[in-house]
């Protein structure tokens, strides 16, 4: 009996959830000319605004080239500080832990107010770079989780053999540790992104006309103009983090079938 109450609860929940993505995407298909649920005609000519407006495409563009900047930076810092923090003596790490992971729990509005007084005297207010960067400072944290649960699971032993038998520090990060991480670096590039491209405190302190992201975008248009527009860019937006769930899904399936393929 409890087990059907915890399943129900569970279902229910899930529904509360998920309603309102469900209410946009049906918002995103309509015809009627303001929002309205539900709507009168089924059109796609909200997806045809947004994908034949230039600012709305340029805000795209934005978005998509910092999270992909963002996803390179955070990747290569988290897999440097995991790696670190999972195979490294040093003392404290704990404590370093806690400070890498501090991003996480301090609201975004306060890391975007405290990056927003270290970019305005320097200038970078707008540059993309710029907001790739403070991006990172809150998706490396993300990266540092996958990749500590990655290497954890590694044998350290694989790594002192190749050293036994005379391999440099190097080789063995190449040809030993990368290998064996490579779904969970992907994995982390993959969330990093995700974490830049749905961004919206950060980058509303950051971005300027020519680096309006679409986050930052779909915020000024509520302000000013709610249009049905909106509801086919967030979409499009969710769409974005489908796809990028399913490719990660996809791609360690092919990893985990193909590594364990020769052991046949």
């Amino acid at each position: 009996m409890a087990d059907r109450w915890i399943r129900f609860v569970v279902a229910l929940i899930s529904v509360i959830l998920i309603a309102p993505v469900l209410v946009v995407l049906i918002l995103s298909f309509s015809g009627d000319p303001y929002l309205r649920f539900p709507p009168n005609s089924v059109s796609l000519r909200w997806y045809e605004t947004f994908l034949g407006n230039p600012e709305w495409r340029r805000s795209l563009i934005a978005s998509l080239s910092i999270g992909l900047m963002t996803s390179l930076i955070s990747t290569v810092i988290g897999f440097l500080a995991a790696y670190a923090l999972v195979r490294g003596r040093m003392a404290g790490k704990r404590i370093m832990l806690s400070f890498v992971l501090l991003p996480l729990i301090v609201p975004h509005v306060i890391t975007a107010i405290a990056l927003y007084f270290v970019s305005a005297p320097l200038g970078l207010v707008g540059s993309r770079f710029w907001i790739a960067v403070s991006h990172s400072v809150v998706a490396a944290p993300i990266v540092v989780l996958i990749l500590m649960s990655t290497l954890q699971g590694v044998d350290p032993n694989l790594e002192r053999a190749a050293f036994g038998l005379g391999a440099s520090r190097v080789i063995v990060f190449r040809r030993i540790v990368l290998p064996l991480i490579v779904p969970g670096i992907l994995s982390a590039a993959l969330f990093s992104f995700l974490a830049s491209f749905d961004e919206l405190i950060i980058a509303l302190f950051l971005s300027g006309v020519s680096s309006e992201t679409l986050p930052v975008r779909i915020w000024n248009s509520l302000r000013m103009d709610v249009e049905p527009t909106i509801a086919a860019v967030s979409a499009f937006l969710i769409g974005v983090t489908v796809f990028v769930l399913l490719i990660d899904a996809a791609a360690r399936r092919m990893l985990s079938v193909g590594r364990a393929a020769p052991t046949r």
